[in-house]
């Protein structure tokens, strides 16, 4: 491989890991803040499920990203990696922020911003991104709804229960964190597998889209190791702004964003976990009742999802100006 590959997979690695990094709020929060499970341990179990989980479930999220949406003529090193550069800044301001935005809104915002600016919008594939904003437009509403149908659900069924059904659902939370953790690493890690692999294809050393193994490995490795870090300031976000999460309500949560972000990667559908979560979580308190969320909080966590396209997309323009400068 070329400097310039070695560079690009790196880069792709990087946005990989602060993809964990960043997301890990969504797998261990509610879990955390429910005294389930304590946060290093949390952690490391995300962490352990992520590295395994690309390997399970297919590539069919891969692909959307990696053939679906540049094309074949504007799919280039330049690109690719102008879309990366862009996600990761945007990836480190929300995260300095701590605030839960999109990975995935900004990967493809970023692909669209270099794609548009280097070939124009006819190198951008129509049907291919409207499936992927379906996905992530569509996912959170599934969040929220079966949030609050789920919970409703679960209070019907454990009415007159005692106290002590609260030890059920901490330890029941192992299970459910394991799950959401393999569908987040389904979801997310293939993101970063379609990337390189859609790059690798755009510089020729693969003479067709095929996902190598290693990249399966090294994207597992990457998001894997940025999970087990943990990004503190957004667990504190999703774990206890939005209200005073109990153990149902974590438990309910997880299983609505496991059912969510798991049928989205088995149809091939990119969503966002961190929407998909904090609607699960929204959905699920206000099942009890609608003030018990503070909606403040909701609004400025939404208005970040609105702002990460069009801002990864202009961060992703310049980026790629100042690549192709640079004689890429």
């Amino acid at each position: 491989m070329s400097s310039l590959i070695i560079i690009f997979v790196v880069t792709a690695l990087g946005f990989d890991f602060l993809n964990g990094f960043h997301d890990s709020a969504n797998i261990v929060a509610t879990m955390i803040s429910s005294r389930a499970m304590g946060p290093r341990r949390a952690l490391m179990l995300s962490a352990l499920a992520h590295l395994g989980a690309p390997f399970l479930f297919g590539v069919a999220v891969a692909t959307t990203m990696g053939r679906e949406v540049v094309q074949p003529y504007a799919n280039t090193i330049p690109v690719v990696l102008a879309a990366l550069v862009a996600a990761i800044a945007w990836n480190l301001v929300t995260w300095l922020l701590g605030i839960p935005s999109s990975s995935s809104h900004a990967l493809a915002g970023g692909l669209v911003g270099a794609t548009v600016t280097g070939y124009g919008i006819e190198g951008v594939q129509l049907p291919g991104l409207v499936k992927i904003f379906t996905a992530l437009l569509l996912s959170p509403l599934l969040g929220l709804i079966g949030g609050y149908v789920l919970m409703k659900v679960v209070l019907f069924l454990v009415r007159g229960a005692s106290p002590r059904i609260n030890r059920f659902f901490k330890r029941a939370q192992v299970l459910t964190a394991l799950a959401l953790a393999l569908s987040h690493g389904t979801n997310d890690a293939q993101k970063t597998i379609g990337i390189i692999t859609m790059g690798l294809v755009g510089a020729g050393v693969l003479d067709e889209f095929r996902v190598p193994l290693w990249v399966i490995g090294a994207s597992g490795g990457a998001i894997a190791l940025g999970t087990a870090l943990g990004g503190w300031r957004i667990i504190r976000t999703l774990g206890g702004k939005f209200y005073k999460i109990r153990p149902v309500h974590s438990f309910t949560a997880q299983i609505t964003s496991t059912v969510v972000t798991l049928g989205a990667a088995l149809l091939g559908g990119p969503v966002s976990t961190t929407q998909v979560v904090s609607s699960a979580i929204l959905g699920v308190g206000s099942a009890e009742r609608l003030n018990k969320v503070r909606w403040g909080v909701a609004g400025n966590i939404a208005l970040a999802w609105v702002l990460t396209i069009p801002a990864s997309a202009l961060l992703a323009a310049l980026a790629y100006l100042a690549i192709r400068q640079a004689g890429v």
